[in-house]
């Protein structure tokens, strides 16, 4: 009896071709360590935020390919998975201080953003649900600042780009925009200007060395009670 309620509890999966049996309702990462398979790469935070474990897959009679992240993606019977943990994407060497924020410069070093189909793949295929076409789209009418906000979520999973169709690498494209956004556009501020010189000074020095002691249970309390100075409205 506890045999055939155990396999009722079980599904079945395929990695890399490979079949198992896992528990039903793993994500991806906890089913890929509980067939044995030991995780080098591809398993960062574990929580769903570093875009580390990036994932392709098919479920049962689904022609569909399907990406997800693998801490966050749960198992389904008879699905296959392959990790891919790192997308070979193009990315153009620049120094920002050497550039300027126009639309030029992406015209340059991303040329393939103005192939962009409009087809929302990208948009579709992000984990964090951010509007992928969106920013791309106002990097081609020039509007850095909100291709800077709307990507500013992103995690570099790269699962945006592996889908495109203009081959697109999206995610660099909003690094860049975020950079020309933070460098030349931003508004300033003064409460950053001084707390930079305040660190530079050594202000916070004695703090910083007694925070290094501290033991990693004492050091996660003190982040989740620590003040936080709430945002701007506006």
């Amino acid at each position: 009896m506890k045999e055939k309620e155990t396999q009722k509890k079980a599904v079945a999966i395929y990695i890399m071709g490979k079949k198992f049996f896992v528990p039903e309702g793993s994500t991806i990462m906890s089913a890929l360590e509980y067939s044995g398979y030991q995780l080098k790469r591809g398993a960062g935070c574990r929580e769903g935020f570093c875009g580390a474990c990036a994932t392709v897959y098919r479920l049962k009679g689904d022609y569909k390919l399907r990406t997800g992240l693998a801490c966050q993606t749960v198992v389904e019977d008879e699905m296959l998975i392959a990790q891919i943990p790192f997308v070979p994407v193009v990315k153009p060497v620049y120094d920002v201080n050497r550039i300027e924020p126009t639309i030029a410069v992406f015209k340059n070093l991303y040329p393939e953003v103005f192939r962009c189909v409009a087809c929302n793949t990208c948009t579709k295929a992000c984990p964090q649900d951010i509007n992928v076409m969106d920013y791309v789209n106002a990097v081609e009418r020039g509007d850095i600042e909100k291709a800077a906000h709307v990507s500013f979520d992103c995690i570099r999973c790269g699962l945006c780009a592996l889908r495109c169709p203009a081959e697109i690498a999206q995610f660099n494209v909003g690094i860049l925009a975020q950079r020309l956004y933070g460098k030349y556009l931003a508004p300033g501020s003064s409460q950053l200007e001084q707390r930079v010189k305040e660190i530079k000074s050594g202000k916070f020095d004695d703090e910083m060395s007694c925070i290094k002691k501290k033991e990693l249970a004492e050091l996660k309390k003190m982040y989740y009670e620590r003040d936080i100075e709430p945002g701007e409205k506006g």
